[in-house]
């Protein structure tokens, strides 16, 4: 649901009636992971995806009955082998979506508009909801902000509401979109209810060193991932709105004494395109020893060699050396800076997920992984939507 945050936000402060449908559970392959959601407005609009298209005409259909009949329901789609065109996954796996009607004057109107207002401005905040459980409950909000503070509520036991935001903030303070099960009492070794938790907090941040041509087209191509992409050079003649117009933020500063006073954290891509020892090896030193998501160089193999030998007479450990992607990208025969950008983003991409980069086409390398890197469903599957 939170891809579709902004407009759905807008929706809201339209006064519009819509219904959201989520998927909350992934088992096999499927082409989209818990979170994806499909929006149906009262006038027949949609937004979103929850499937890449195998399904999507259902789901539309559960979104306007929801909207008719103000009910939330909790449905399965999975492969039909009596029925190529049955609503199913052609990938062979199976999905499950929550349905949920959002009326102007519905009972949880006021939480969704807050989630949705926080989601839309990059705040933290959780949105915590029962993907099963009783009739009367399900698709019932709650939402957790990072101190623990809350608006909403389950109903039932009084503890329940308790457990539910301590166990809603320990997964956004983790950034964790899934499910947990939860007793009607508040206590985890029961499972009469399931609440699916979507974890909206700030786009992770791609800082790139080295204001150059090739940096122009990462900079696109992190926008376009989601990132916030800051670009830094200690040269102020290169580092210019002009020539970043895409960019979040633009610095003008030594690379490693930005990094030292910048935030990063375990989502944060570091890519350095300077190539330059007099700032690459002062800023890799910075780098390899801070607990971020990706450390990137360019250069050439020769490059790499000497940046190497530089960096342990540094001190740099060869633990702290092994984190160090260099040359950055994958082997794709890229020349232009477009195309090179590409080449770093699909190892971005591949580091994140935990691909390994290599061609589908002939292998059994699964298509889809899990957050833990492990592949799921059949190697065999297809990316296309049916």
């Amino acid at each position: 649901m939170l891809d579709i945050a902004g407009e759905l936000n807008r929706w809201v402060e339209e006064g519009r009636d819509f219904a959201v449908a989520t998927v909350v559970a992934v088992a096999g392959s499927a082409p989209r992971r818990p979170g994806a959601a499909l929006a149906v407005d009262s006038q027949g609009t949609a937004i979103g995806s929850v499937s890449g298209g195998c399904v999507e005409a259902a789901v539309y259909d559960l979104c306007a009955q929801a909207l008719q009949d103000g009910a939330t329901v909790l449905e399965r789609f999975g492969y039909s082998d009596e029925d190529a065109f049955a609503a199913g996954l052609t990938c062979g796996g199976v999905i499950e979506v929550l349905v949920t009607p959002v009326g102007a004057d519905g009972p949880g109107r006021r939480i969704w508009a807050a989630a949705l207002s926080a989601a839309a401005r990059g705040e933290a905040a959780a949105l915590a909801r029962v993907a099963r459980g009783p009739a009367e409950v399900l698709g019932r909000p709650l939402l957790v902000r990072p101190d623990g503070s809350h608006e909403g509520g389950l109903g039932g036991h009084p503890e329940l509401d308790r457990t539910a935001v301590g166990e809603a903030r320990a997964m956004l303070d983790a950034g964790r979109t899934g499910t947990f099960d939860i007793s009607e009492s508040g206590s985890r070794c029961g499972s009469a209810l399931t609440l699916f938790v979507e974890s909206s907090v700030p786009p992770p941040r791609m800082i790139v060193f080295g204001a150059i041509d090739f940096a122009a087209a990462l900079v696109r191509t992190g926008t376009f991932l989601g990132y916030h992409v800051t670009v830094c050079d200690a040269r102020p003649v290169f580092a210019t709105r002009a020539r970043f117009p895409e960019a979040d933020e633009i610095v003008v500063d030594w690379p490693h004494r930005y990094l030292q006073r910048t935030e990063t954290d375990h989502r944060t891509v570091l890519c350095v395109l300077t190539h330059d020892a007099k700032f690459d090896i002062p800023l890799l030193e910075v780098a390899l020893r801070l607990p971020v998501g990706f450390v990137g160089a360019m250069g050439s193999r020769r490059t790499h060699e000497d940046r190497n030998r530089r960096l342990r007479e540094a001190g740099v450990t060869e633990r702290e050396l092994a984190r160090l992607r260099s040359p950055i990208g994958l082997d794709l025969g890229a020349r232009t800076p477009e195309e090179t950008a590409l080449s770093i983003a699909a190892e971005i991409v591949a580091a994140r997920q935990g691909g390994t980069g290599l061609p589908l086409t002939g292998s059994r390398i699964p298509i889809h992984h899990d957050a833990d890197g492990r592949g799921s469903g059949d190697a065999g599957s297809s990316h296309a939507a049916a």
